[in-house]
C-alpha cells in the first residue's frame, strides 16, 4: 500500500490525513489498517517511532463515521500516552466534527470527566483505574462500545491492570471489535489474546524485541560513584535535547536540581508530580524551554517528542522490555539519535537479561562455547585428581624423604583421634578400679557430697520415726493431768460452737412462745367494736348513711369512710 487513497476511507477522514500530511505509510499502517476496517481483530508489535499510534486511531475514527451508533474506547497505561492519543483523534476528526469525545484520565477533577460524560460521547480515551471507577459508580455505560483498543498493553499489564481491564471487559458487549498493539509481546500478552480476541491478524513490523538501526547505541562501564561526573561530561560534549532516565522518583528530581546547580535547564518527570505539573513540564519540553529531562519509565511509554536526540540510560530499567521503550524515544519517524547505557557492577544482572531480550541467539552461542570449554578444562576435584594419569604413584613429602605425604590437617586429626582414645581408656581404668581414701585406709573413698547426702537421708529418717511415734501415742494436757491435750484453736471453735447452740435453742423457744400467745391468748373484744351494722335488709342509698351507722361513727363503734374531701371539693366547684 503506497498511500492511503486505495484504503476507501471517508472524505471527512482524508481530508484530515491531508491536512496532517500524512501521505505514505509507514510498515506497521500498511499491515493494520486493512485488516481493521474489515472488521478483524489485531494483534500487533512494532518497534517504537513506527506509528502505531495512526495504526488503531484511523480505522477507529473510520468505524465512528459509518455507523453512528457505535461507540469506541482506547485504553493507553499513561495520562502522558493517553494526551498524546486524543490529540490525534481531534486532528482526524477535524474541527467541526459531530462525533463528541471524552478524556478520563486520573488526577483529574471527576466533575470536568463528568460533564463530558453526560454528553454521552463515542469516542472514549482513558486509563483503566479511572474509566473503571466510572463504570463503578455507574456514570459510564459501554453497551454500545463494540470498538475496543488496548496500546501498550504489556506496560499495562507490568503496572497490574490486569483486574481492571477484565472488570472493563464485562461492561462491553461480547461482539466486538478488538485491537491490541504493543512493543514487545511476552508470554502474558499472548495468553490475554487467546482469551479475548477473536482468530487476530498478527501484524509485526520492524522485527520483535528490536531497536530501530538509526540509533547509535554506546555502552560505558562504570562505577556507581562515578556516574553524576561522567554524565555531567556527556551532556557538556553533546547538543540537542536528552532525556535521561532514572530509577526512582527521588533521584529524578535530586539529579534535577544538580543539574541547575552545575548550570545546566533541566525538569523532572515522574508519577508523583500532578497532572497539571506534567502537562507543564512537557509543554515546556516540547517547545524546547529546557533542554533536559530526568524522568523514570513513566516517560518511556508511547511519548511522541521529535527533537530528541540523545538518550542517557543512567539507571538500568528493572524490567529488560522498558530498554527498547526507552531507546524509542529517540530516532523517531526516521530521524537519528544516539543512546548511552550506564552499567554498574551491580547492573550485570540486568545487563545480561538485555542482552538476552536483544540479541538471543548470540547468548546462546554464547553459552554454548562456555560450555564446550569448561568441559575441555581439567577438573580440580578429588575424583578426577585419582583418575587423572600418575594417579597410582603414592606421594612423598619433600622433608619426611620416602614417607607418604600427609597433609597438616589430616596429621592433625589422627593426633586428635589418639589422644581422644587414651583418654577413654583411662578413664575406663579409673571406673573399674575402686578408690579408696588416704586418711581412711583401706576403706573406700568417698566424696563430701556423697557424705552429706547419706547423713540428710539419715536425718530425714529419724524426723519420719520421731513423728510416726507421736501419731501413734495420745497427747495429753500438762494442766489437765490425764485429759488429751487440746490447742486453742480447737477449744475456741468448740466455745463458739456452744454459743452458737445456745443462741440457736433461746431463738427456737422464743419463736414457740409467740406463736402460742398468737393462737391459745387472744385479747378480748372491746364491746360495740367490730361488730356488723344492722341494716335491717335495707341497703343504705349511696352517699348516705343509716341511723346505726352515723351513731357507730359518733361512738367510735364503726370507721365510716371520710367524705370531708369530696365535699370540700364540691363546694369549690
Amino acid at each position: 500500500m503506497d498511500n492511503f487513497d486505495g484504503l476507501g476511507l471517508s472524505p471527512t477522514l482524508m481530508k484530515s490525513l491531508e491536512f496532517m500530511e500524512y501521505s505514505t505509510p509507514t510498515p506497521i499502517q500498511a499491515q493494520a489498517i486493512p485488516p481493521a476496517l474489515e472488521g478483524k481483530d489485531i494483534m500487533g508489535s512494532a518497534q517504537t517511532g513506527t506509528g502505531k499510534t495512526a495504526a488503531f486511531a484511523i480505522p477507529a475514527i473510520e468505524h465512528l463515521l459509518a455507523d453512528p451508533r457505535s461507540c469506541a474506547l482506547i485504553l493507553t497505561p499513561t495520562r502522558e500516552l493517553g494526551k498524546q492519543i486524543i490529540t490525534l483523534m481531534h486532528q482526524l476528526l477535524g474541527p467541526k466534527s459531530p462525533i463528541k469525545t471524552a478524556f478520563i484520565i486520573g488526577g483529574e477533577p471527576m466533575g470536568k470527566q463528568l460533564n463530558q460524560l453526560r454528553k454521552r460521547p463515542r469516542l472514549i480515551v482513558g486509563t483503566p483505574g479511572r474509566i473503571n471507577d466510572h463504570l463503578d459508580r455507574g456514570n459510564l455505560m459501554l453497551d454500545d462500545a463494540n470498538f475496543l483498543v488496548l496500546d501498550e498493553t504489556d506496560r499495562m499489564l507490568d503496572m497490574g491492570f490486569t483486574i481492571q481491564l477484565e472488570e472493563i471487559f464485562k461492561y462491553m458487549p461480547e461482539e466486538r471489535q478488538t485491537l491490541m498493539f504493543s512493543a514487545t509481546l511476552p508470554k502474558n500478552i499472548v495468553q490475554m489474546s487467546e482469551k479475548y480476541l477473536n482468530d487476530p491478524v498478527r501484524v509485526n513490523a520492524g522485527g520483535l524485541n528490536t531497536i530501530a538501526q538509526n540509533i547509535e547505541q554506546e555502552v560505558i562501564r562504570i562505577d556507581q560513584n562515578k556516574k553524576y561526573n561522567e554524565l555531567s561530561d556527556q551532556l557538556q560534549e553533546r547538543s540537542g535535547s536528552v532525556i535521561v532516565f532514572v530509577k526512582t522518583k527521588h533521584n529524578a528530581d535530586r539529579m534535577a536540581e544538580n543539574l541547575r546547580r552545575d548550570g545546566f535547564t533541566s525538569e523532572a518527570l515522574h508519577g508523583d508530580l500532578r497532572q497539571s505539573k506534567r502537562e507543564k513540564v512537557m509543554q515546556n519540553f516540547r517547545k524546547q524551554n529546557f533542554r533536559i529531562l530526568i524522568a523514570t519509565d513513566i516517560a518511556a511509554r508511547g511519548l511522541d517528542v521529535p527533537h530528541i536526540e540523545h538518550v542517557i540510560n543512567y539507571d538500568l530499567p528493572q524490567v529488560a522490555e522498558d530498554f527498547i521503550h526507552r531507546m524509542g524515544r529517540t530516532a523517531r519517524a526516521g530521524a537519528r539519535g544516539s543512546a548511552i547505557s550506564f552499567v554498574s557492577p551491580q547492573d550485570g544482572r540486568k545487563w545480561h537479561a538485555i542482552e538476552r531480550l536483544l540479541n538471543p541467539e548470540k547468548v546462546a552461542n554464547d553459552k554454548g562455547e562456555q560450555r564446550n570449554k569448561s568441559k575441555n578444562r581439567p577438573s580440580r576435584s578429588r575424583n578426577s585428581r585419582n583418575m587423572s594419569e600418575g594417579s597410582d604413584k603414592p606421594r612423598f613429602d619433600k622433608k619426611r624423604g620416602d614417607k607418604p605425604f600427609r597433609s597438616k590437617k589430616r596429621d592433625n586429626d589422627n593426633r586428635g583421634e589418639k589422644r581422644d582414645d587414651r583418654r577413654n581408656d583411662w578413664n575406663d581404668e579409673r571406673r573399674e578400679k575402686p578408690r579408696f581414701d588416704k586418711k581412711r585406709g583401706d576403706k573406700p573413698f568417698r566424696s563430701k557430697k556423697h557424705s552429706d547426702d547419706n547423713r540428710g537421708e539419715k536425718r530425714d529418717d529419724r524426723r519420719n520415726d520421731w513423728n510416726d511415734e507421736r501419731r501413734e501415742k495420745p497427747r495429753f494436757d500438762k494442766k489437765k493431768s490425764d485429759k488429751p491435750f487440746r490447742s486453742k484453736n480447737h477449744s475456741d471453735d468448740r466455745r463458739d460452737d456452744r454459743r452458737d447452740n445456745r443462741r440457736d435453742d433461746k431463738r427456737d423457744e422464743r419463736r414457740d412462745e409467740n406463736r402460742g400467745n398468737s393462737f391459745n391468748k387472744r385479747k378480748p373484744k372491746k364491746e360495740g367494736f367490730g361488730d356488723k351494722p344492722d341494716f335491717k335488709g335495707k341497703k343504705p342509698a349511696k352517699g348516705k348513711f343509716s341511723k346505726d351507722q352515723k351513731k357507730g361513727k359518733k361512738t367510735g363503734e364503726m370507721k365510716v369512710p371520710n367524705k370531708r374531701k369530696k365535699t370540700a371539693h364540691k363546694k369549690a366547684a
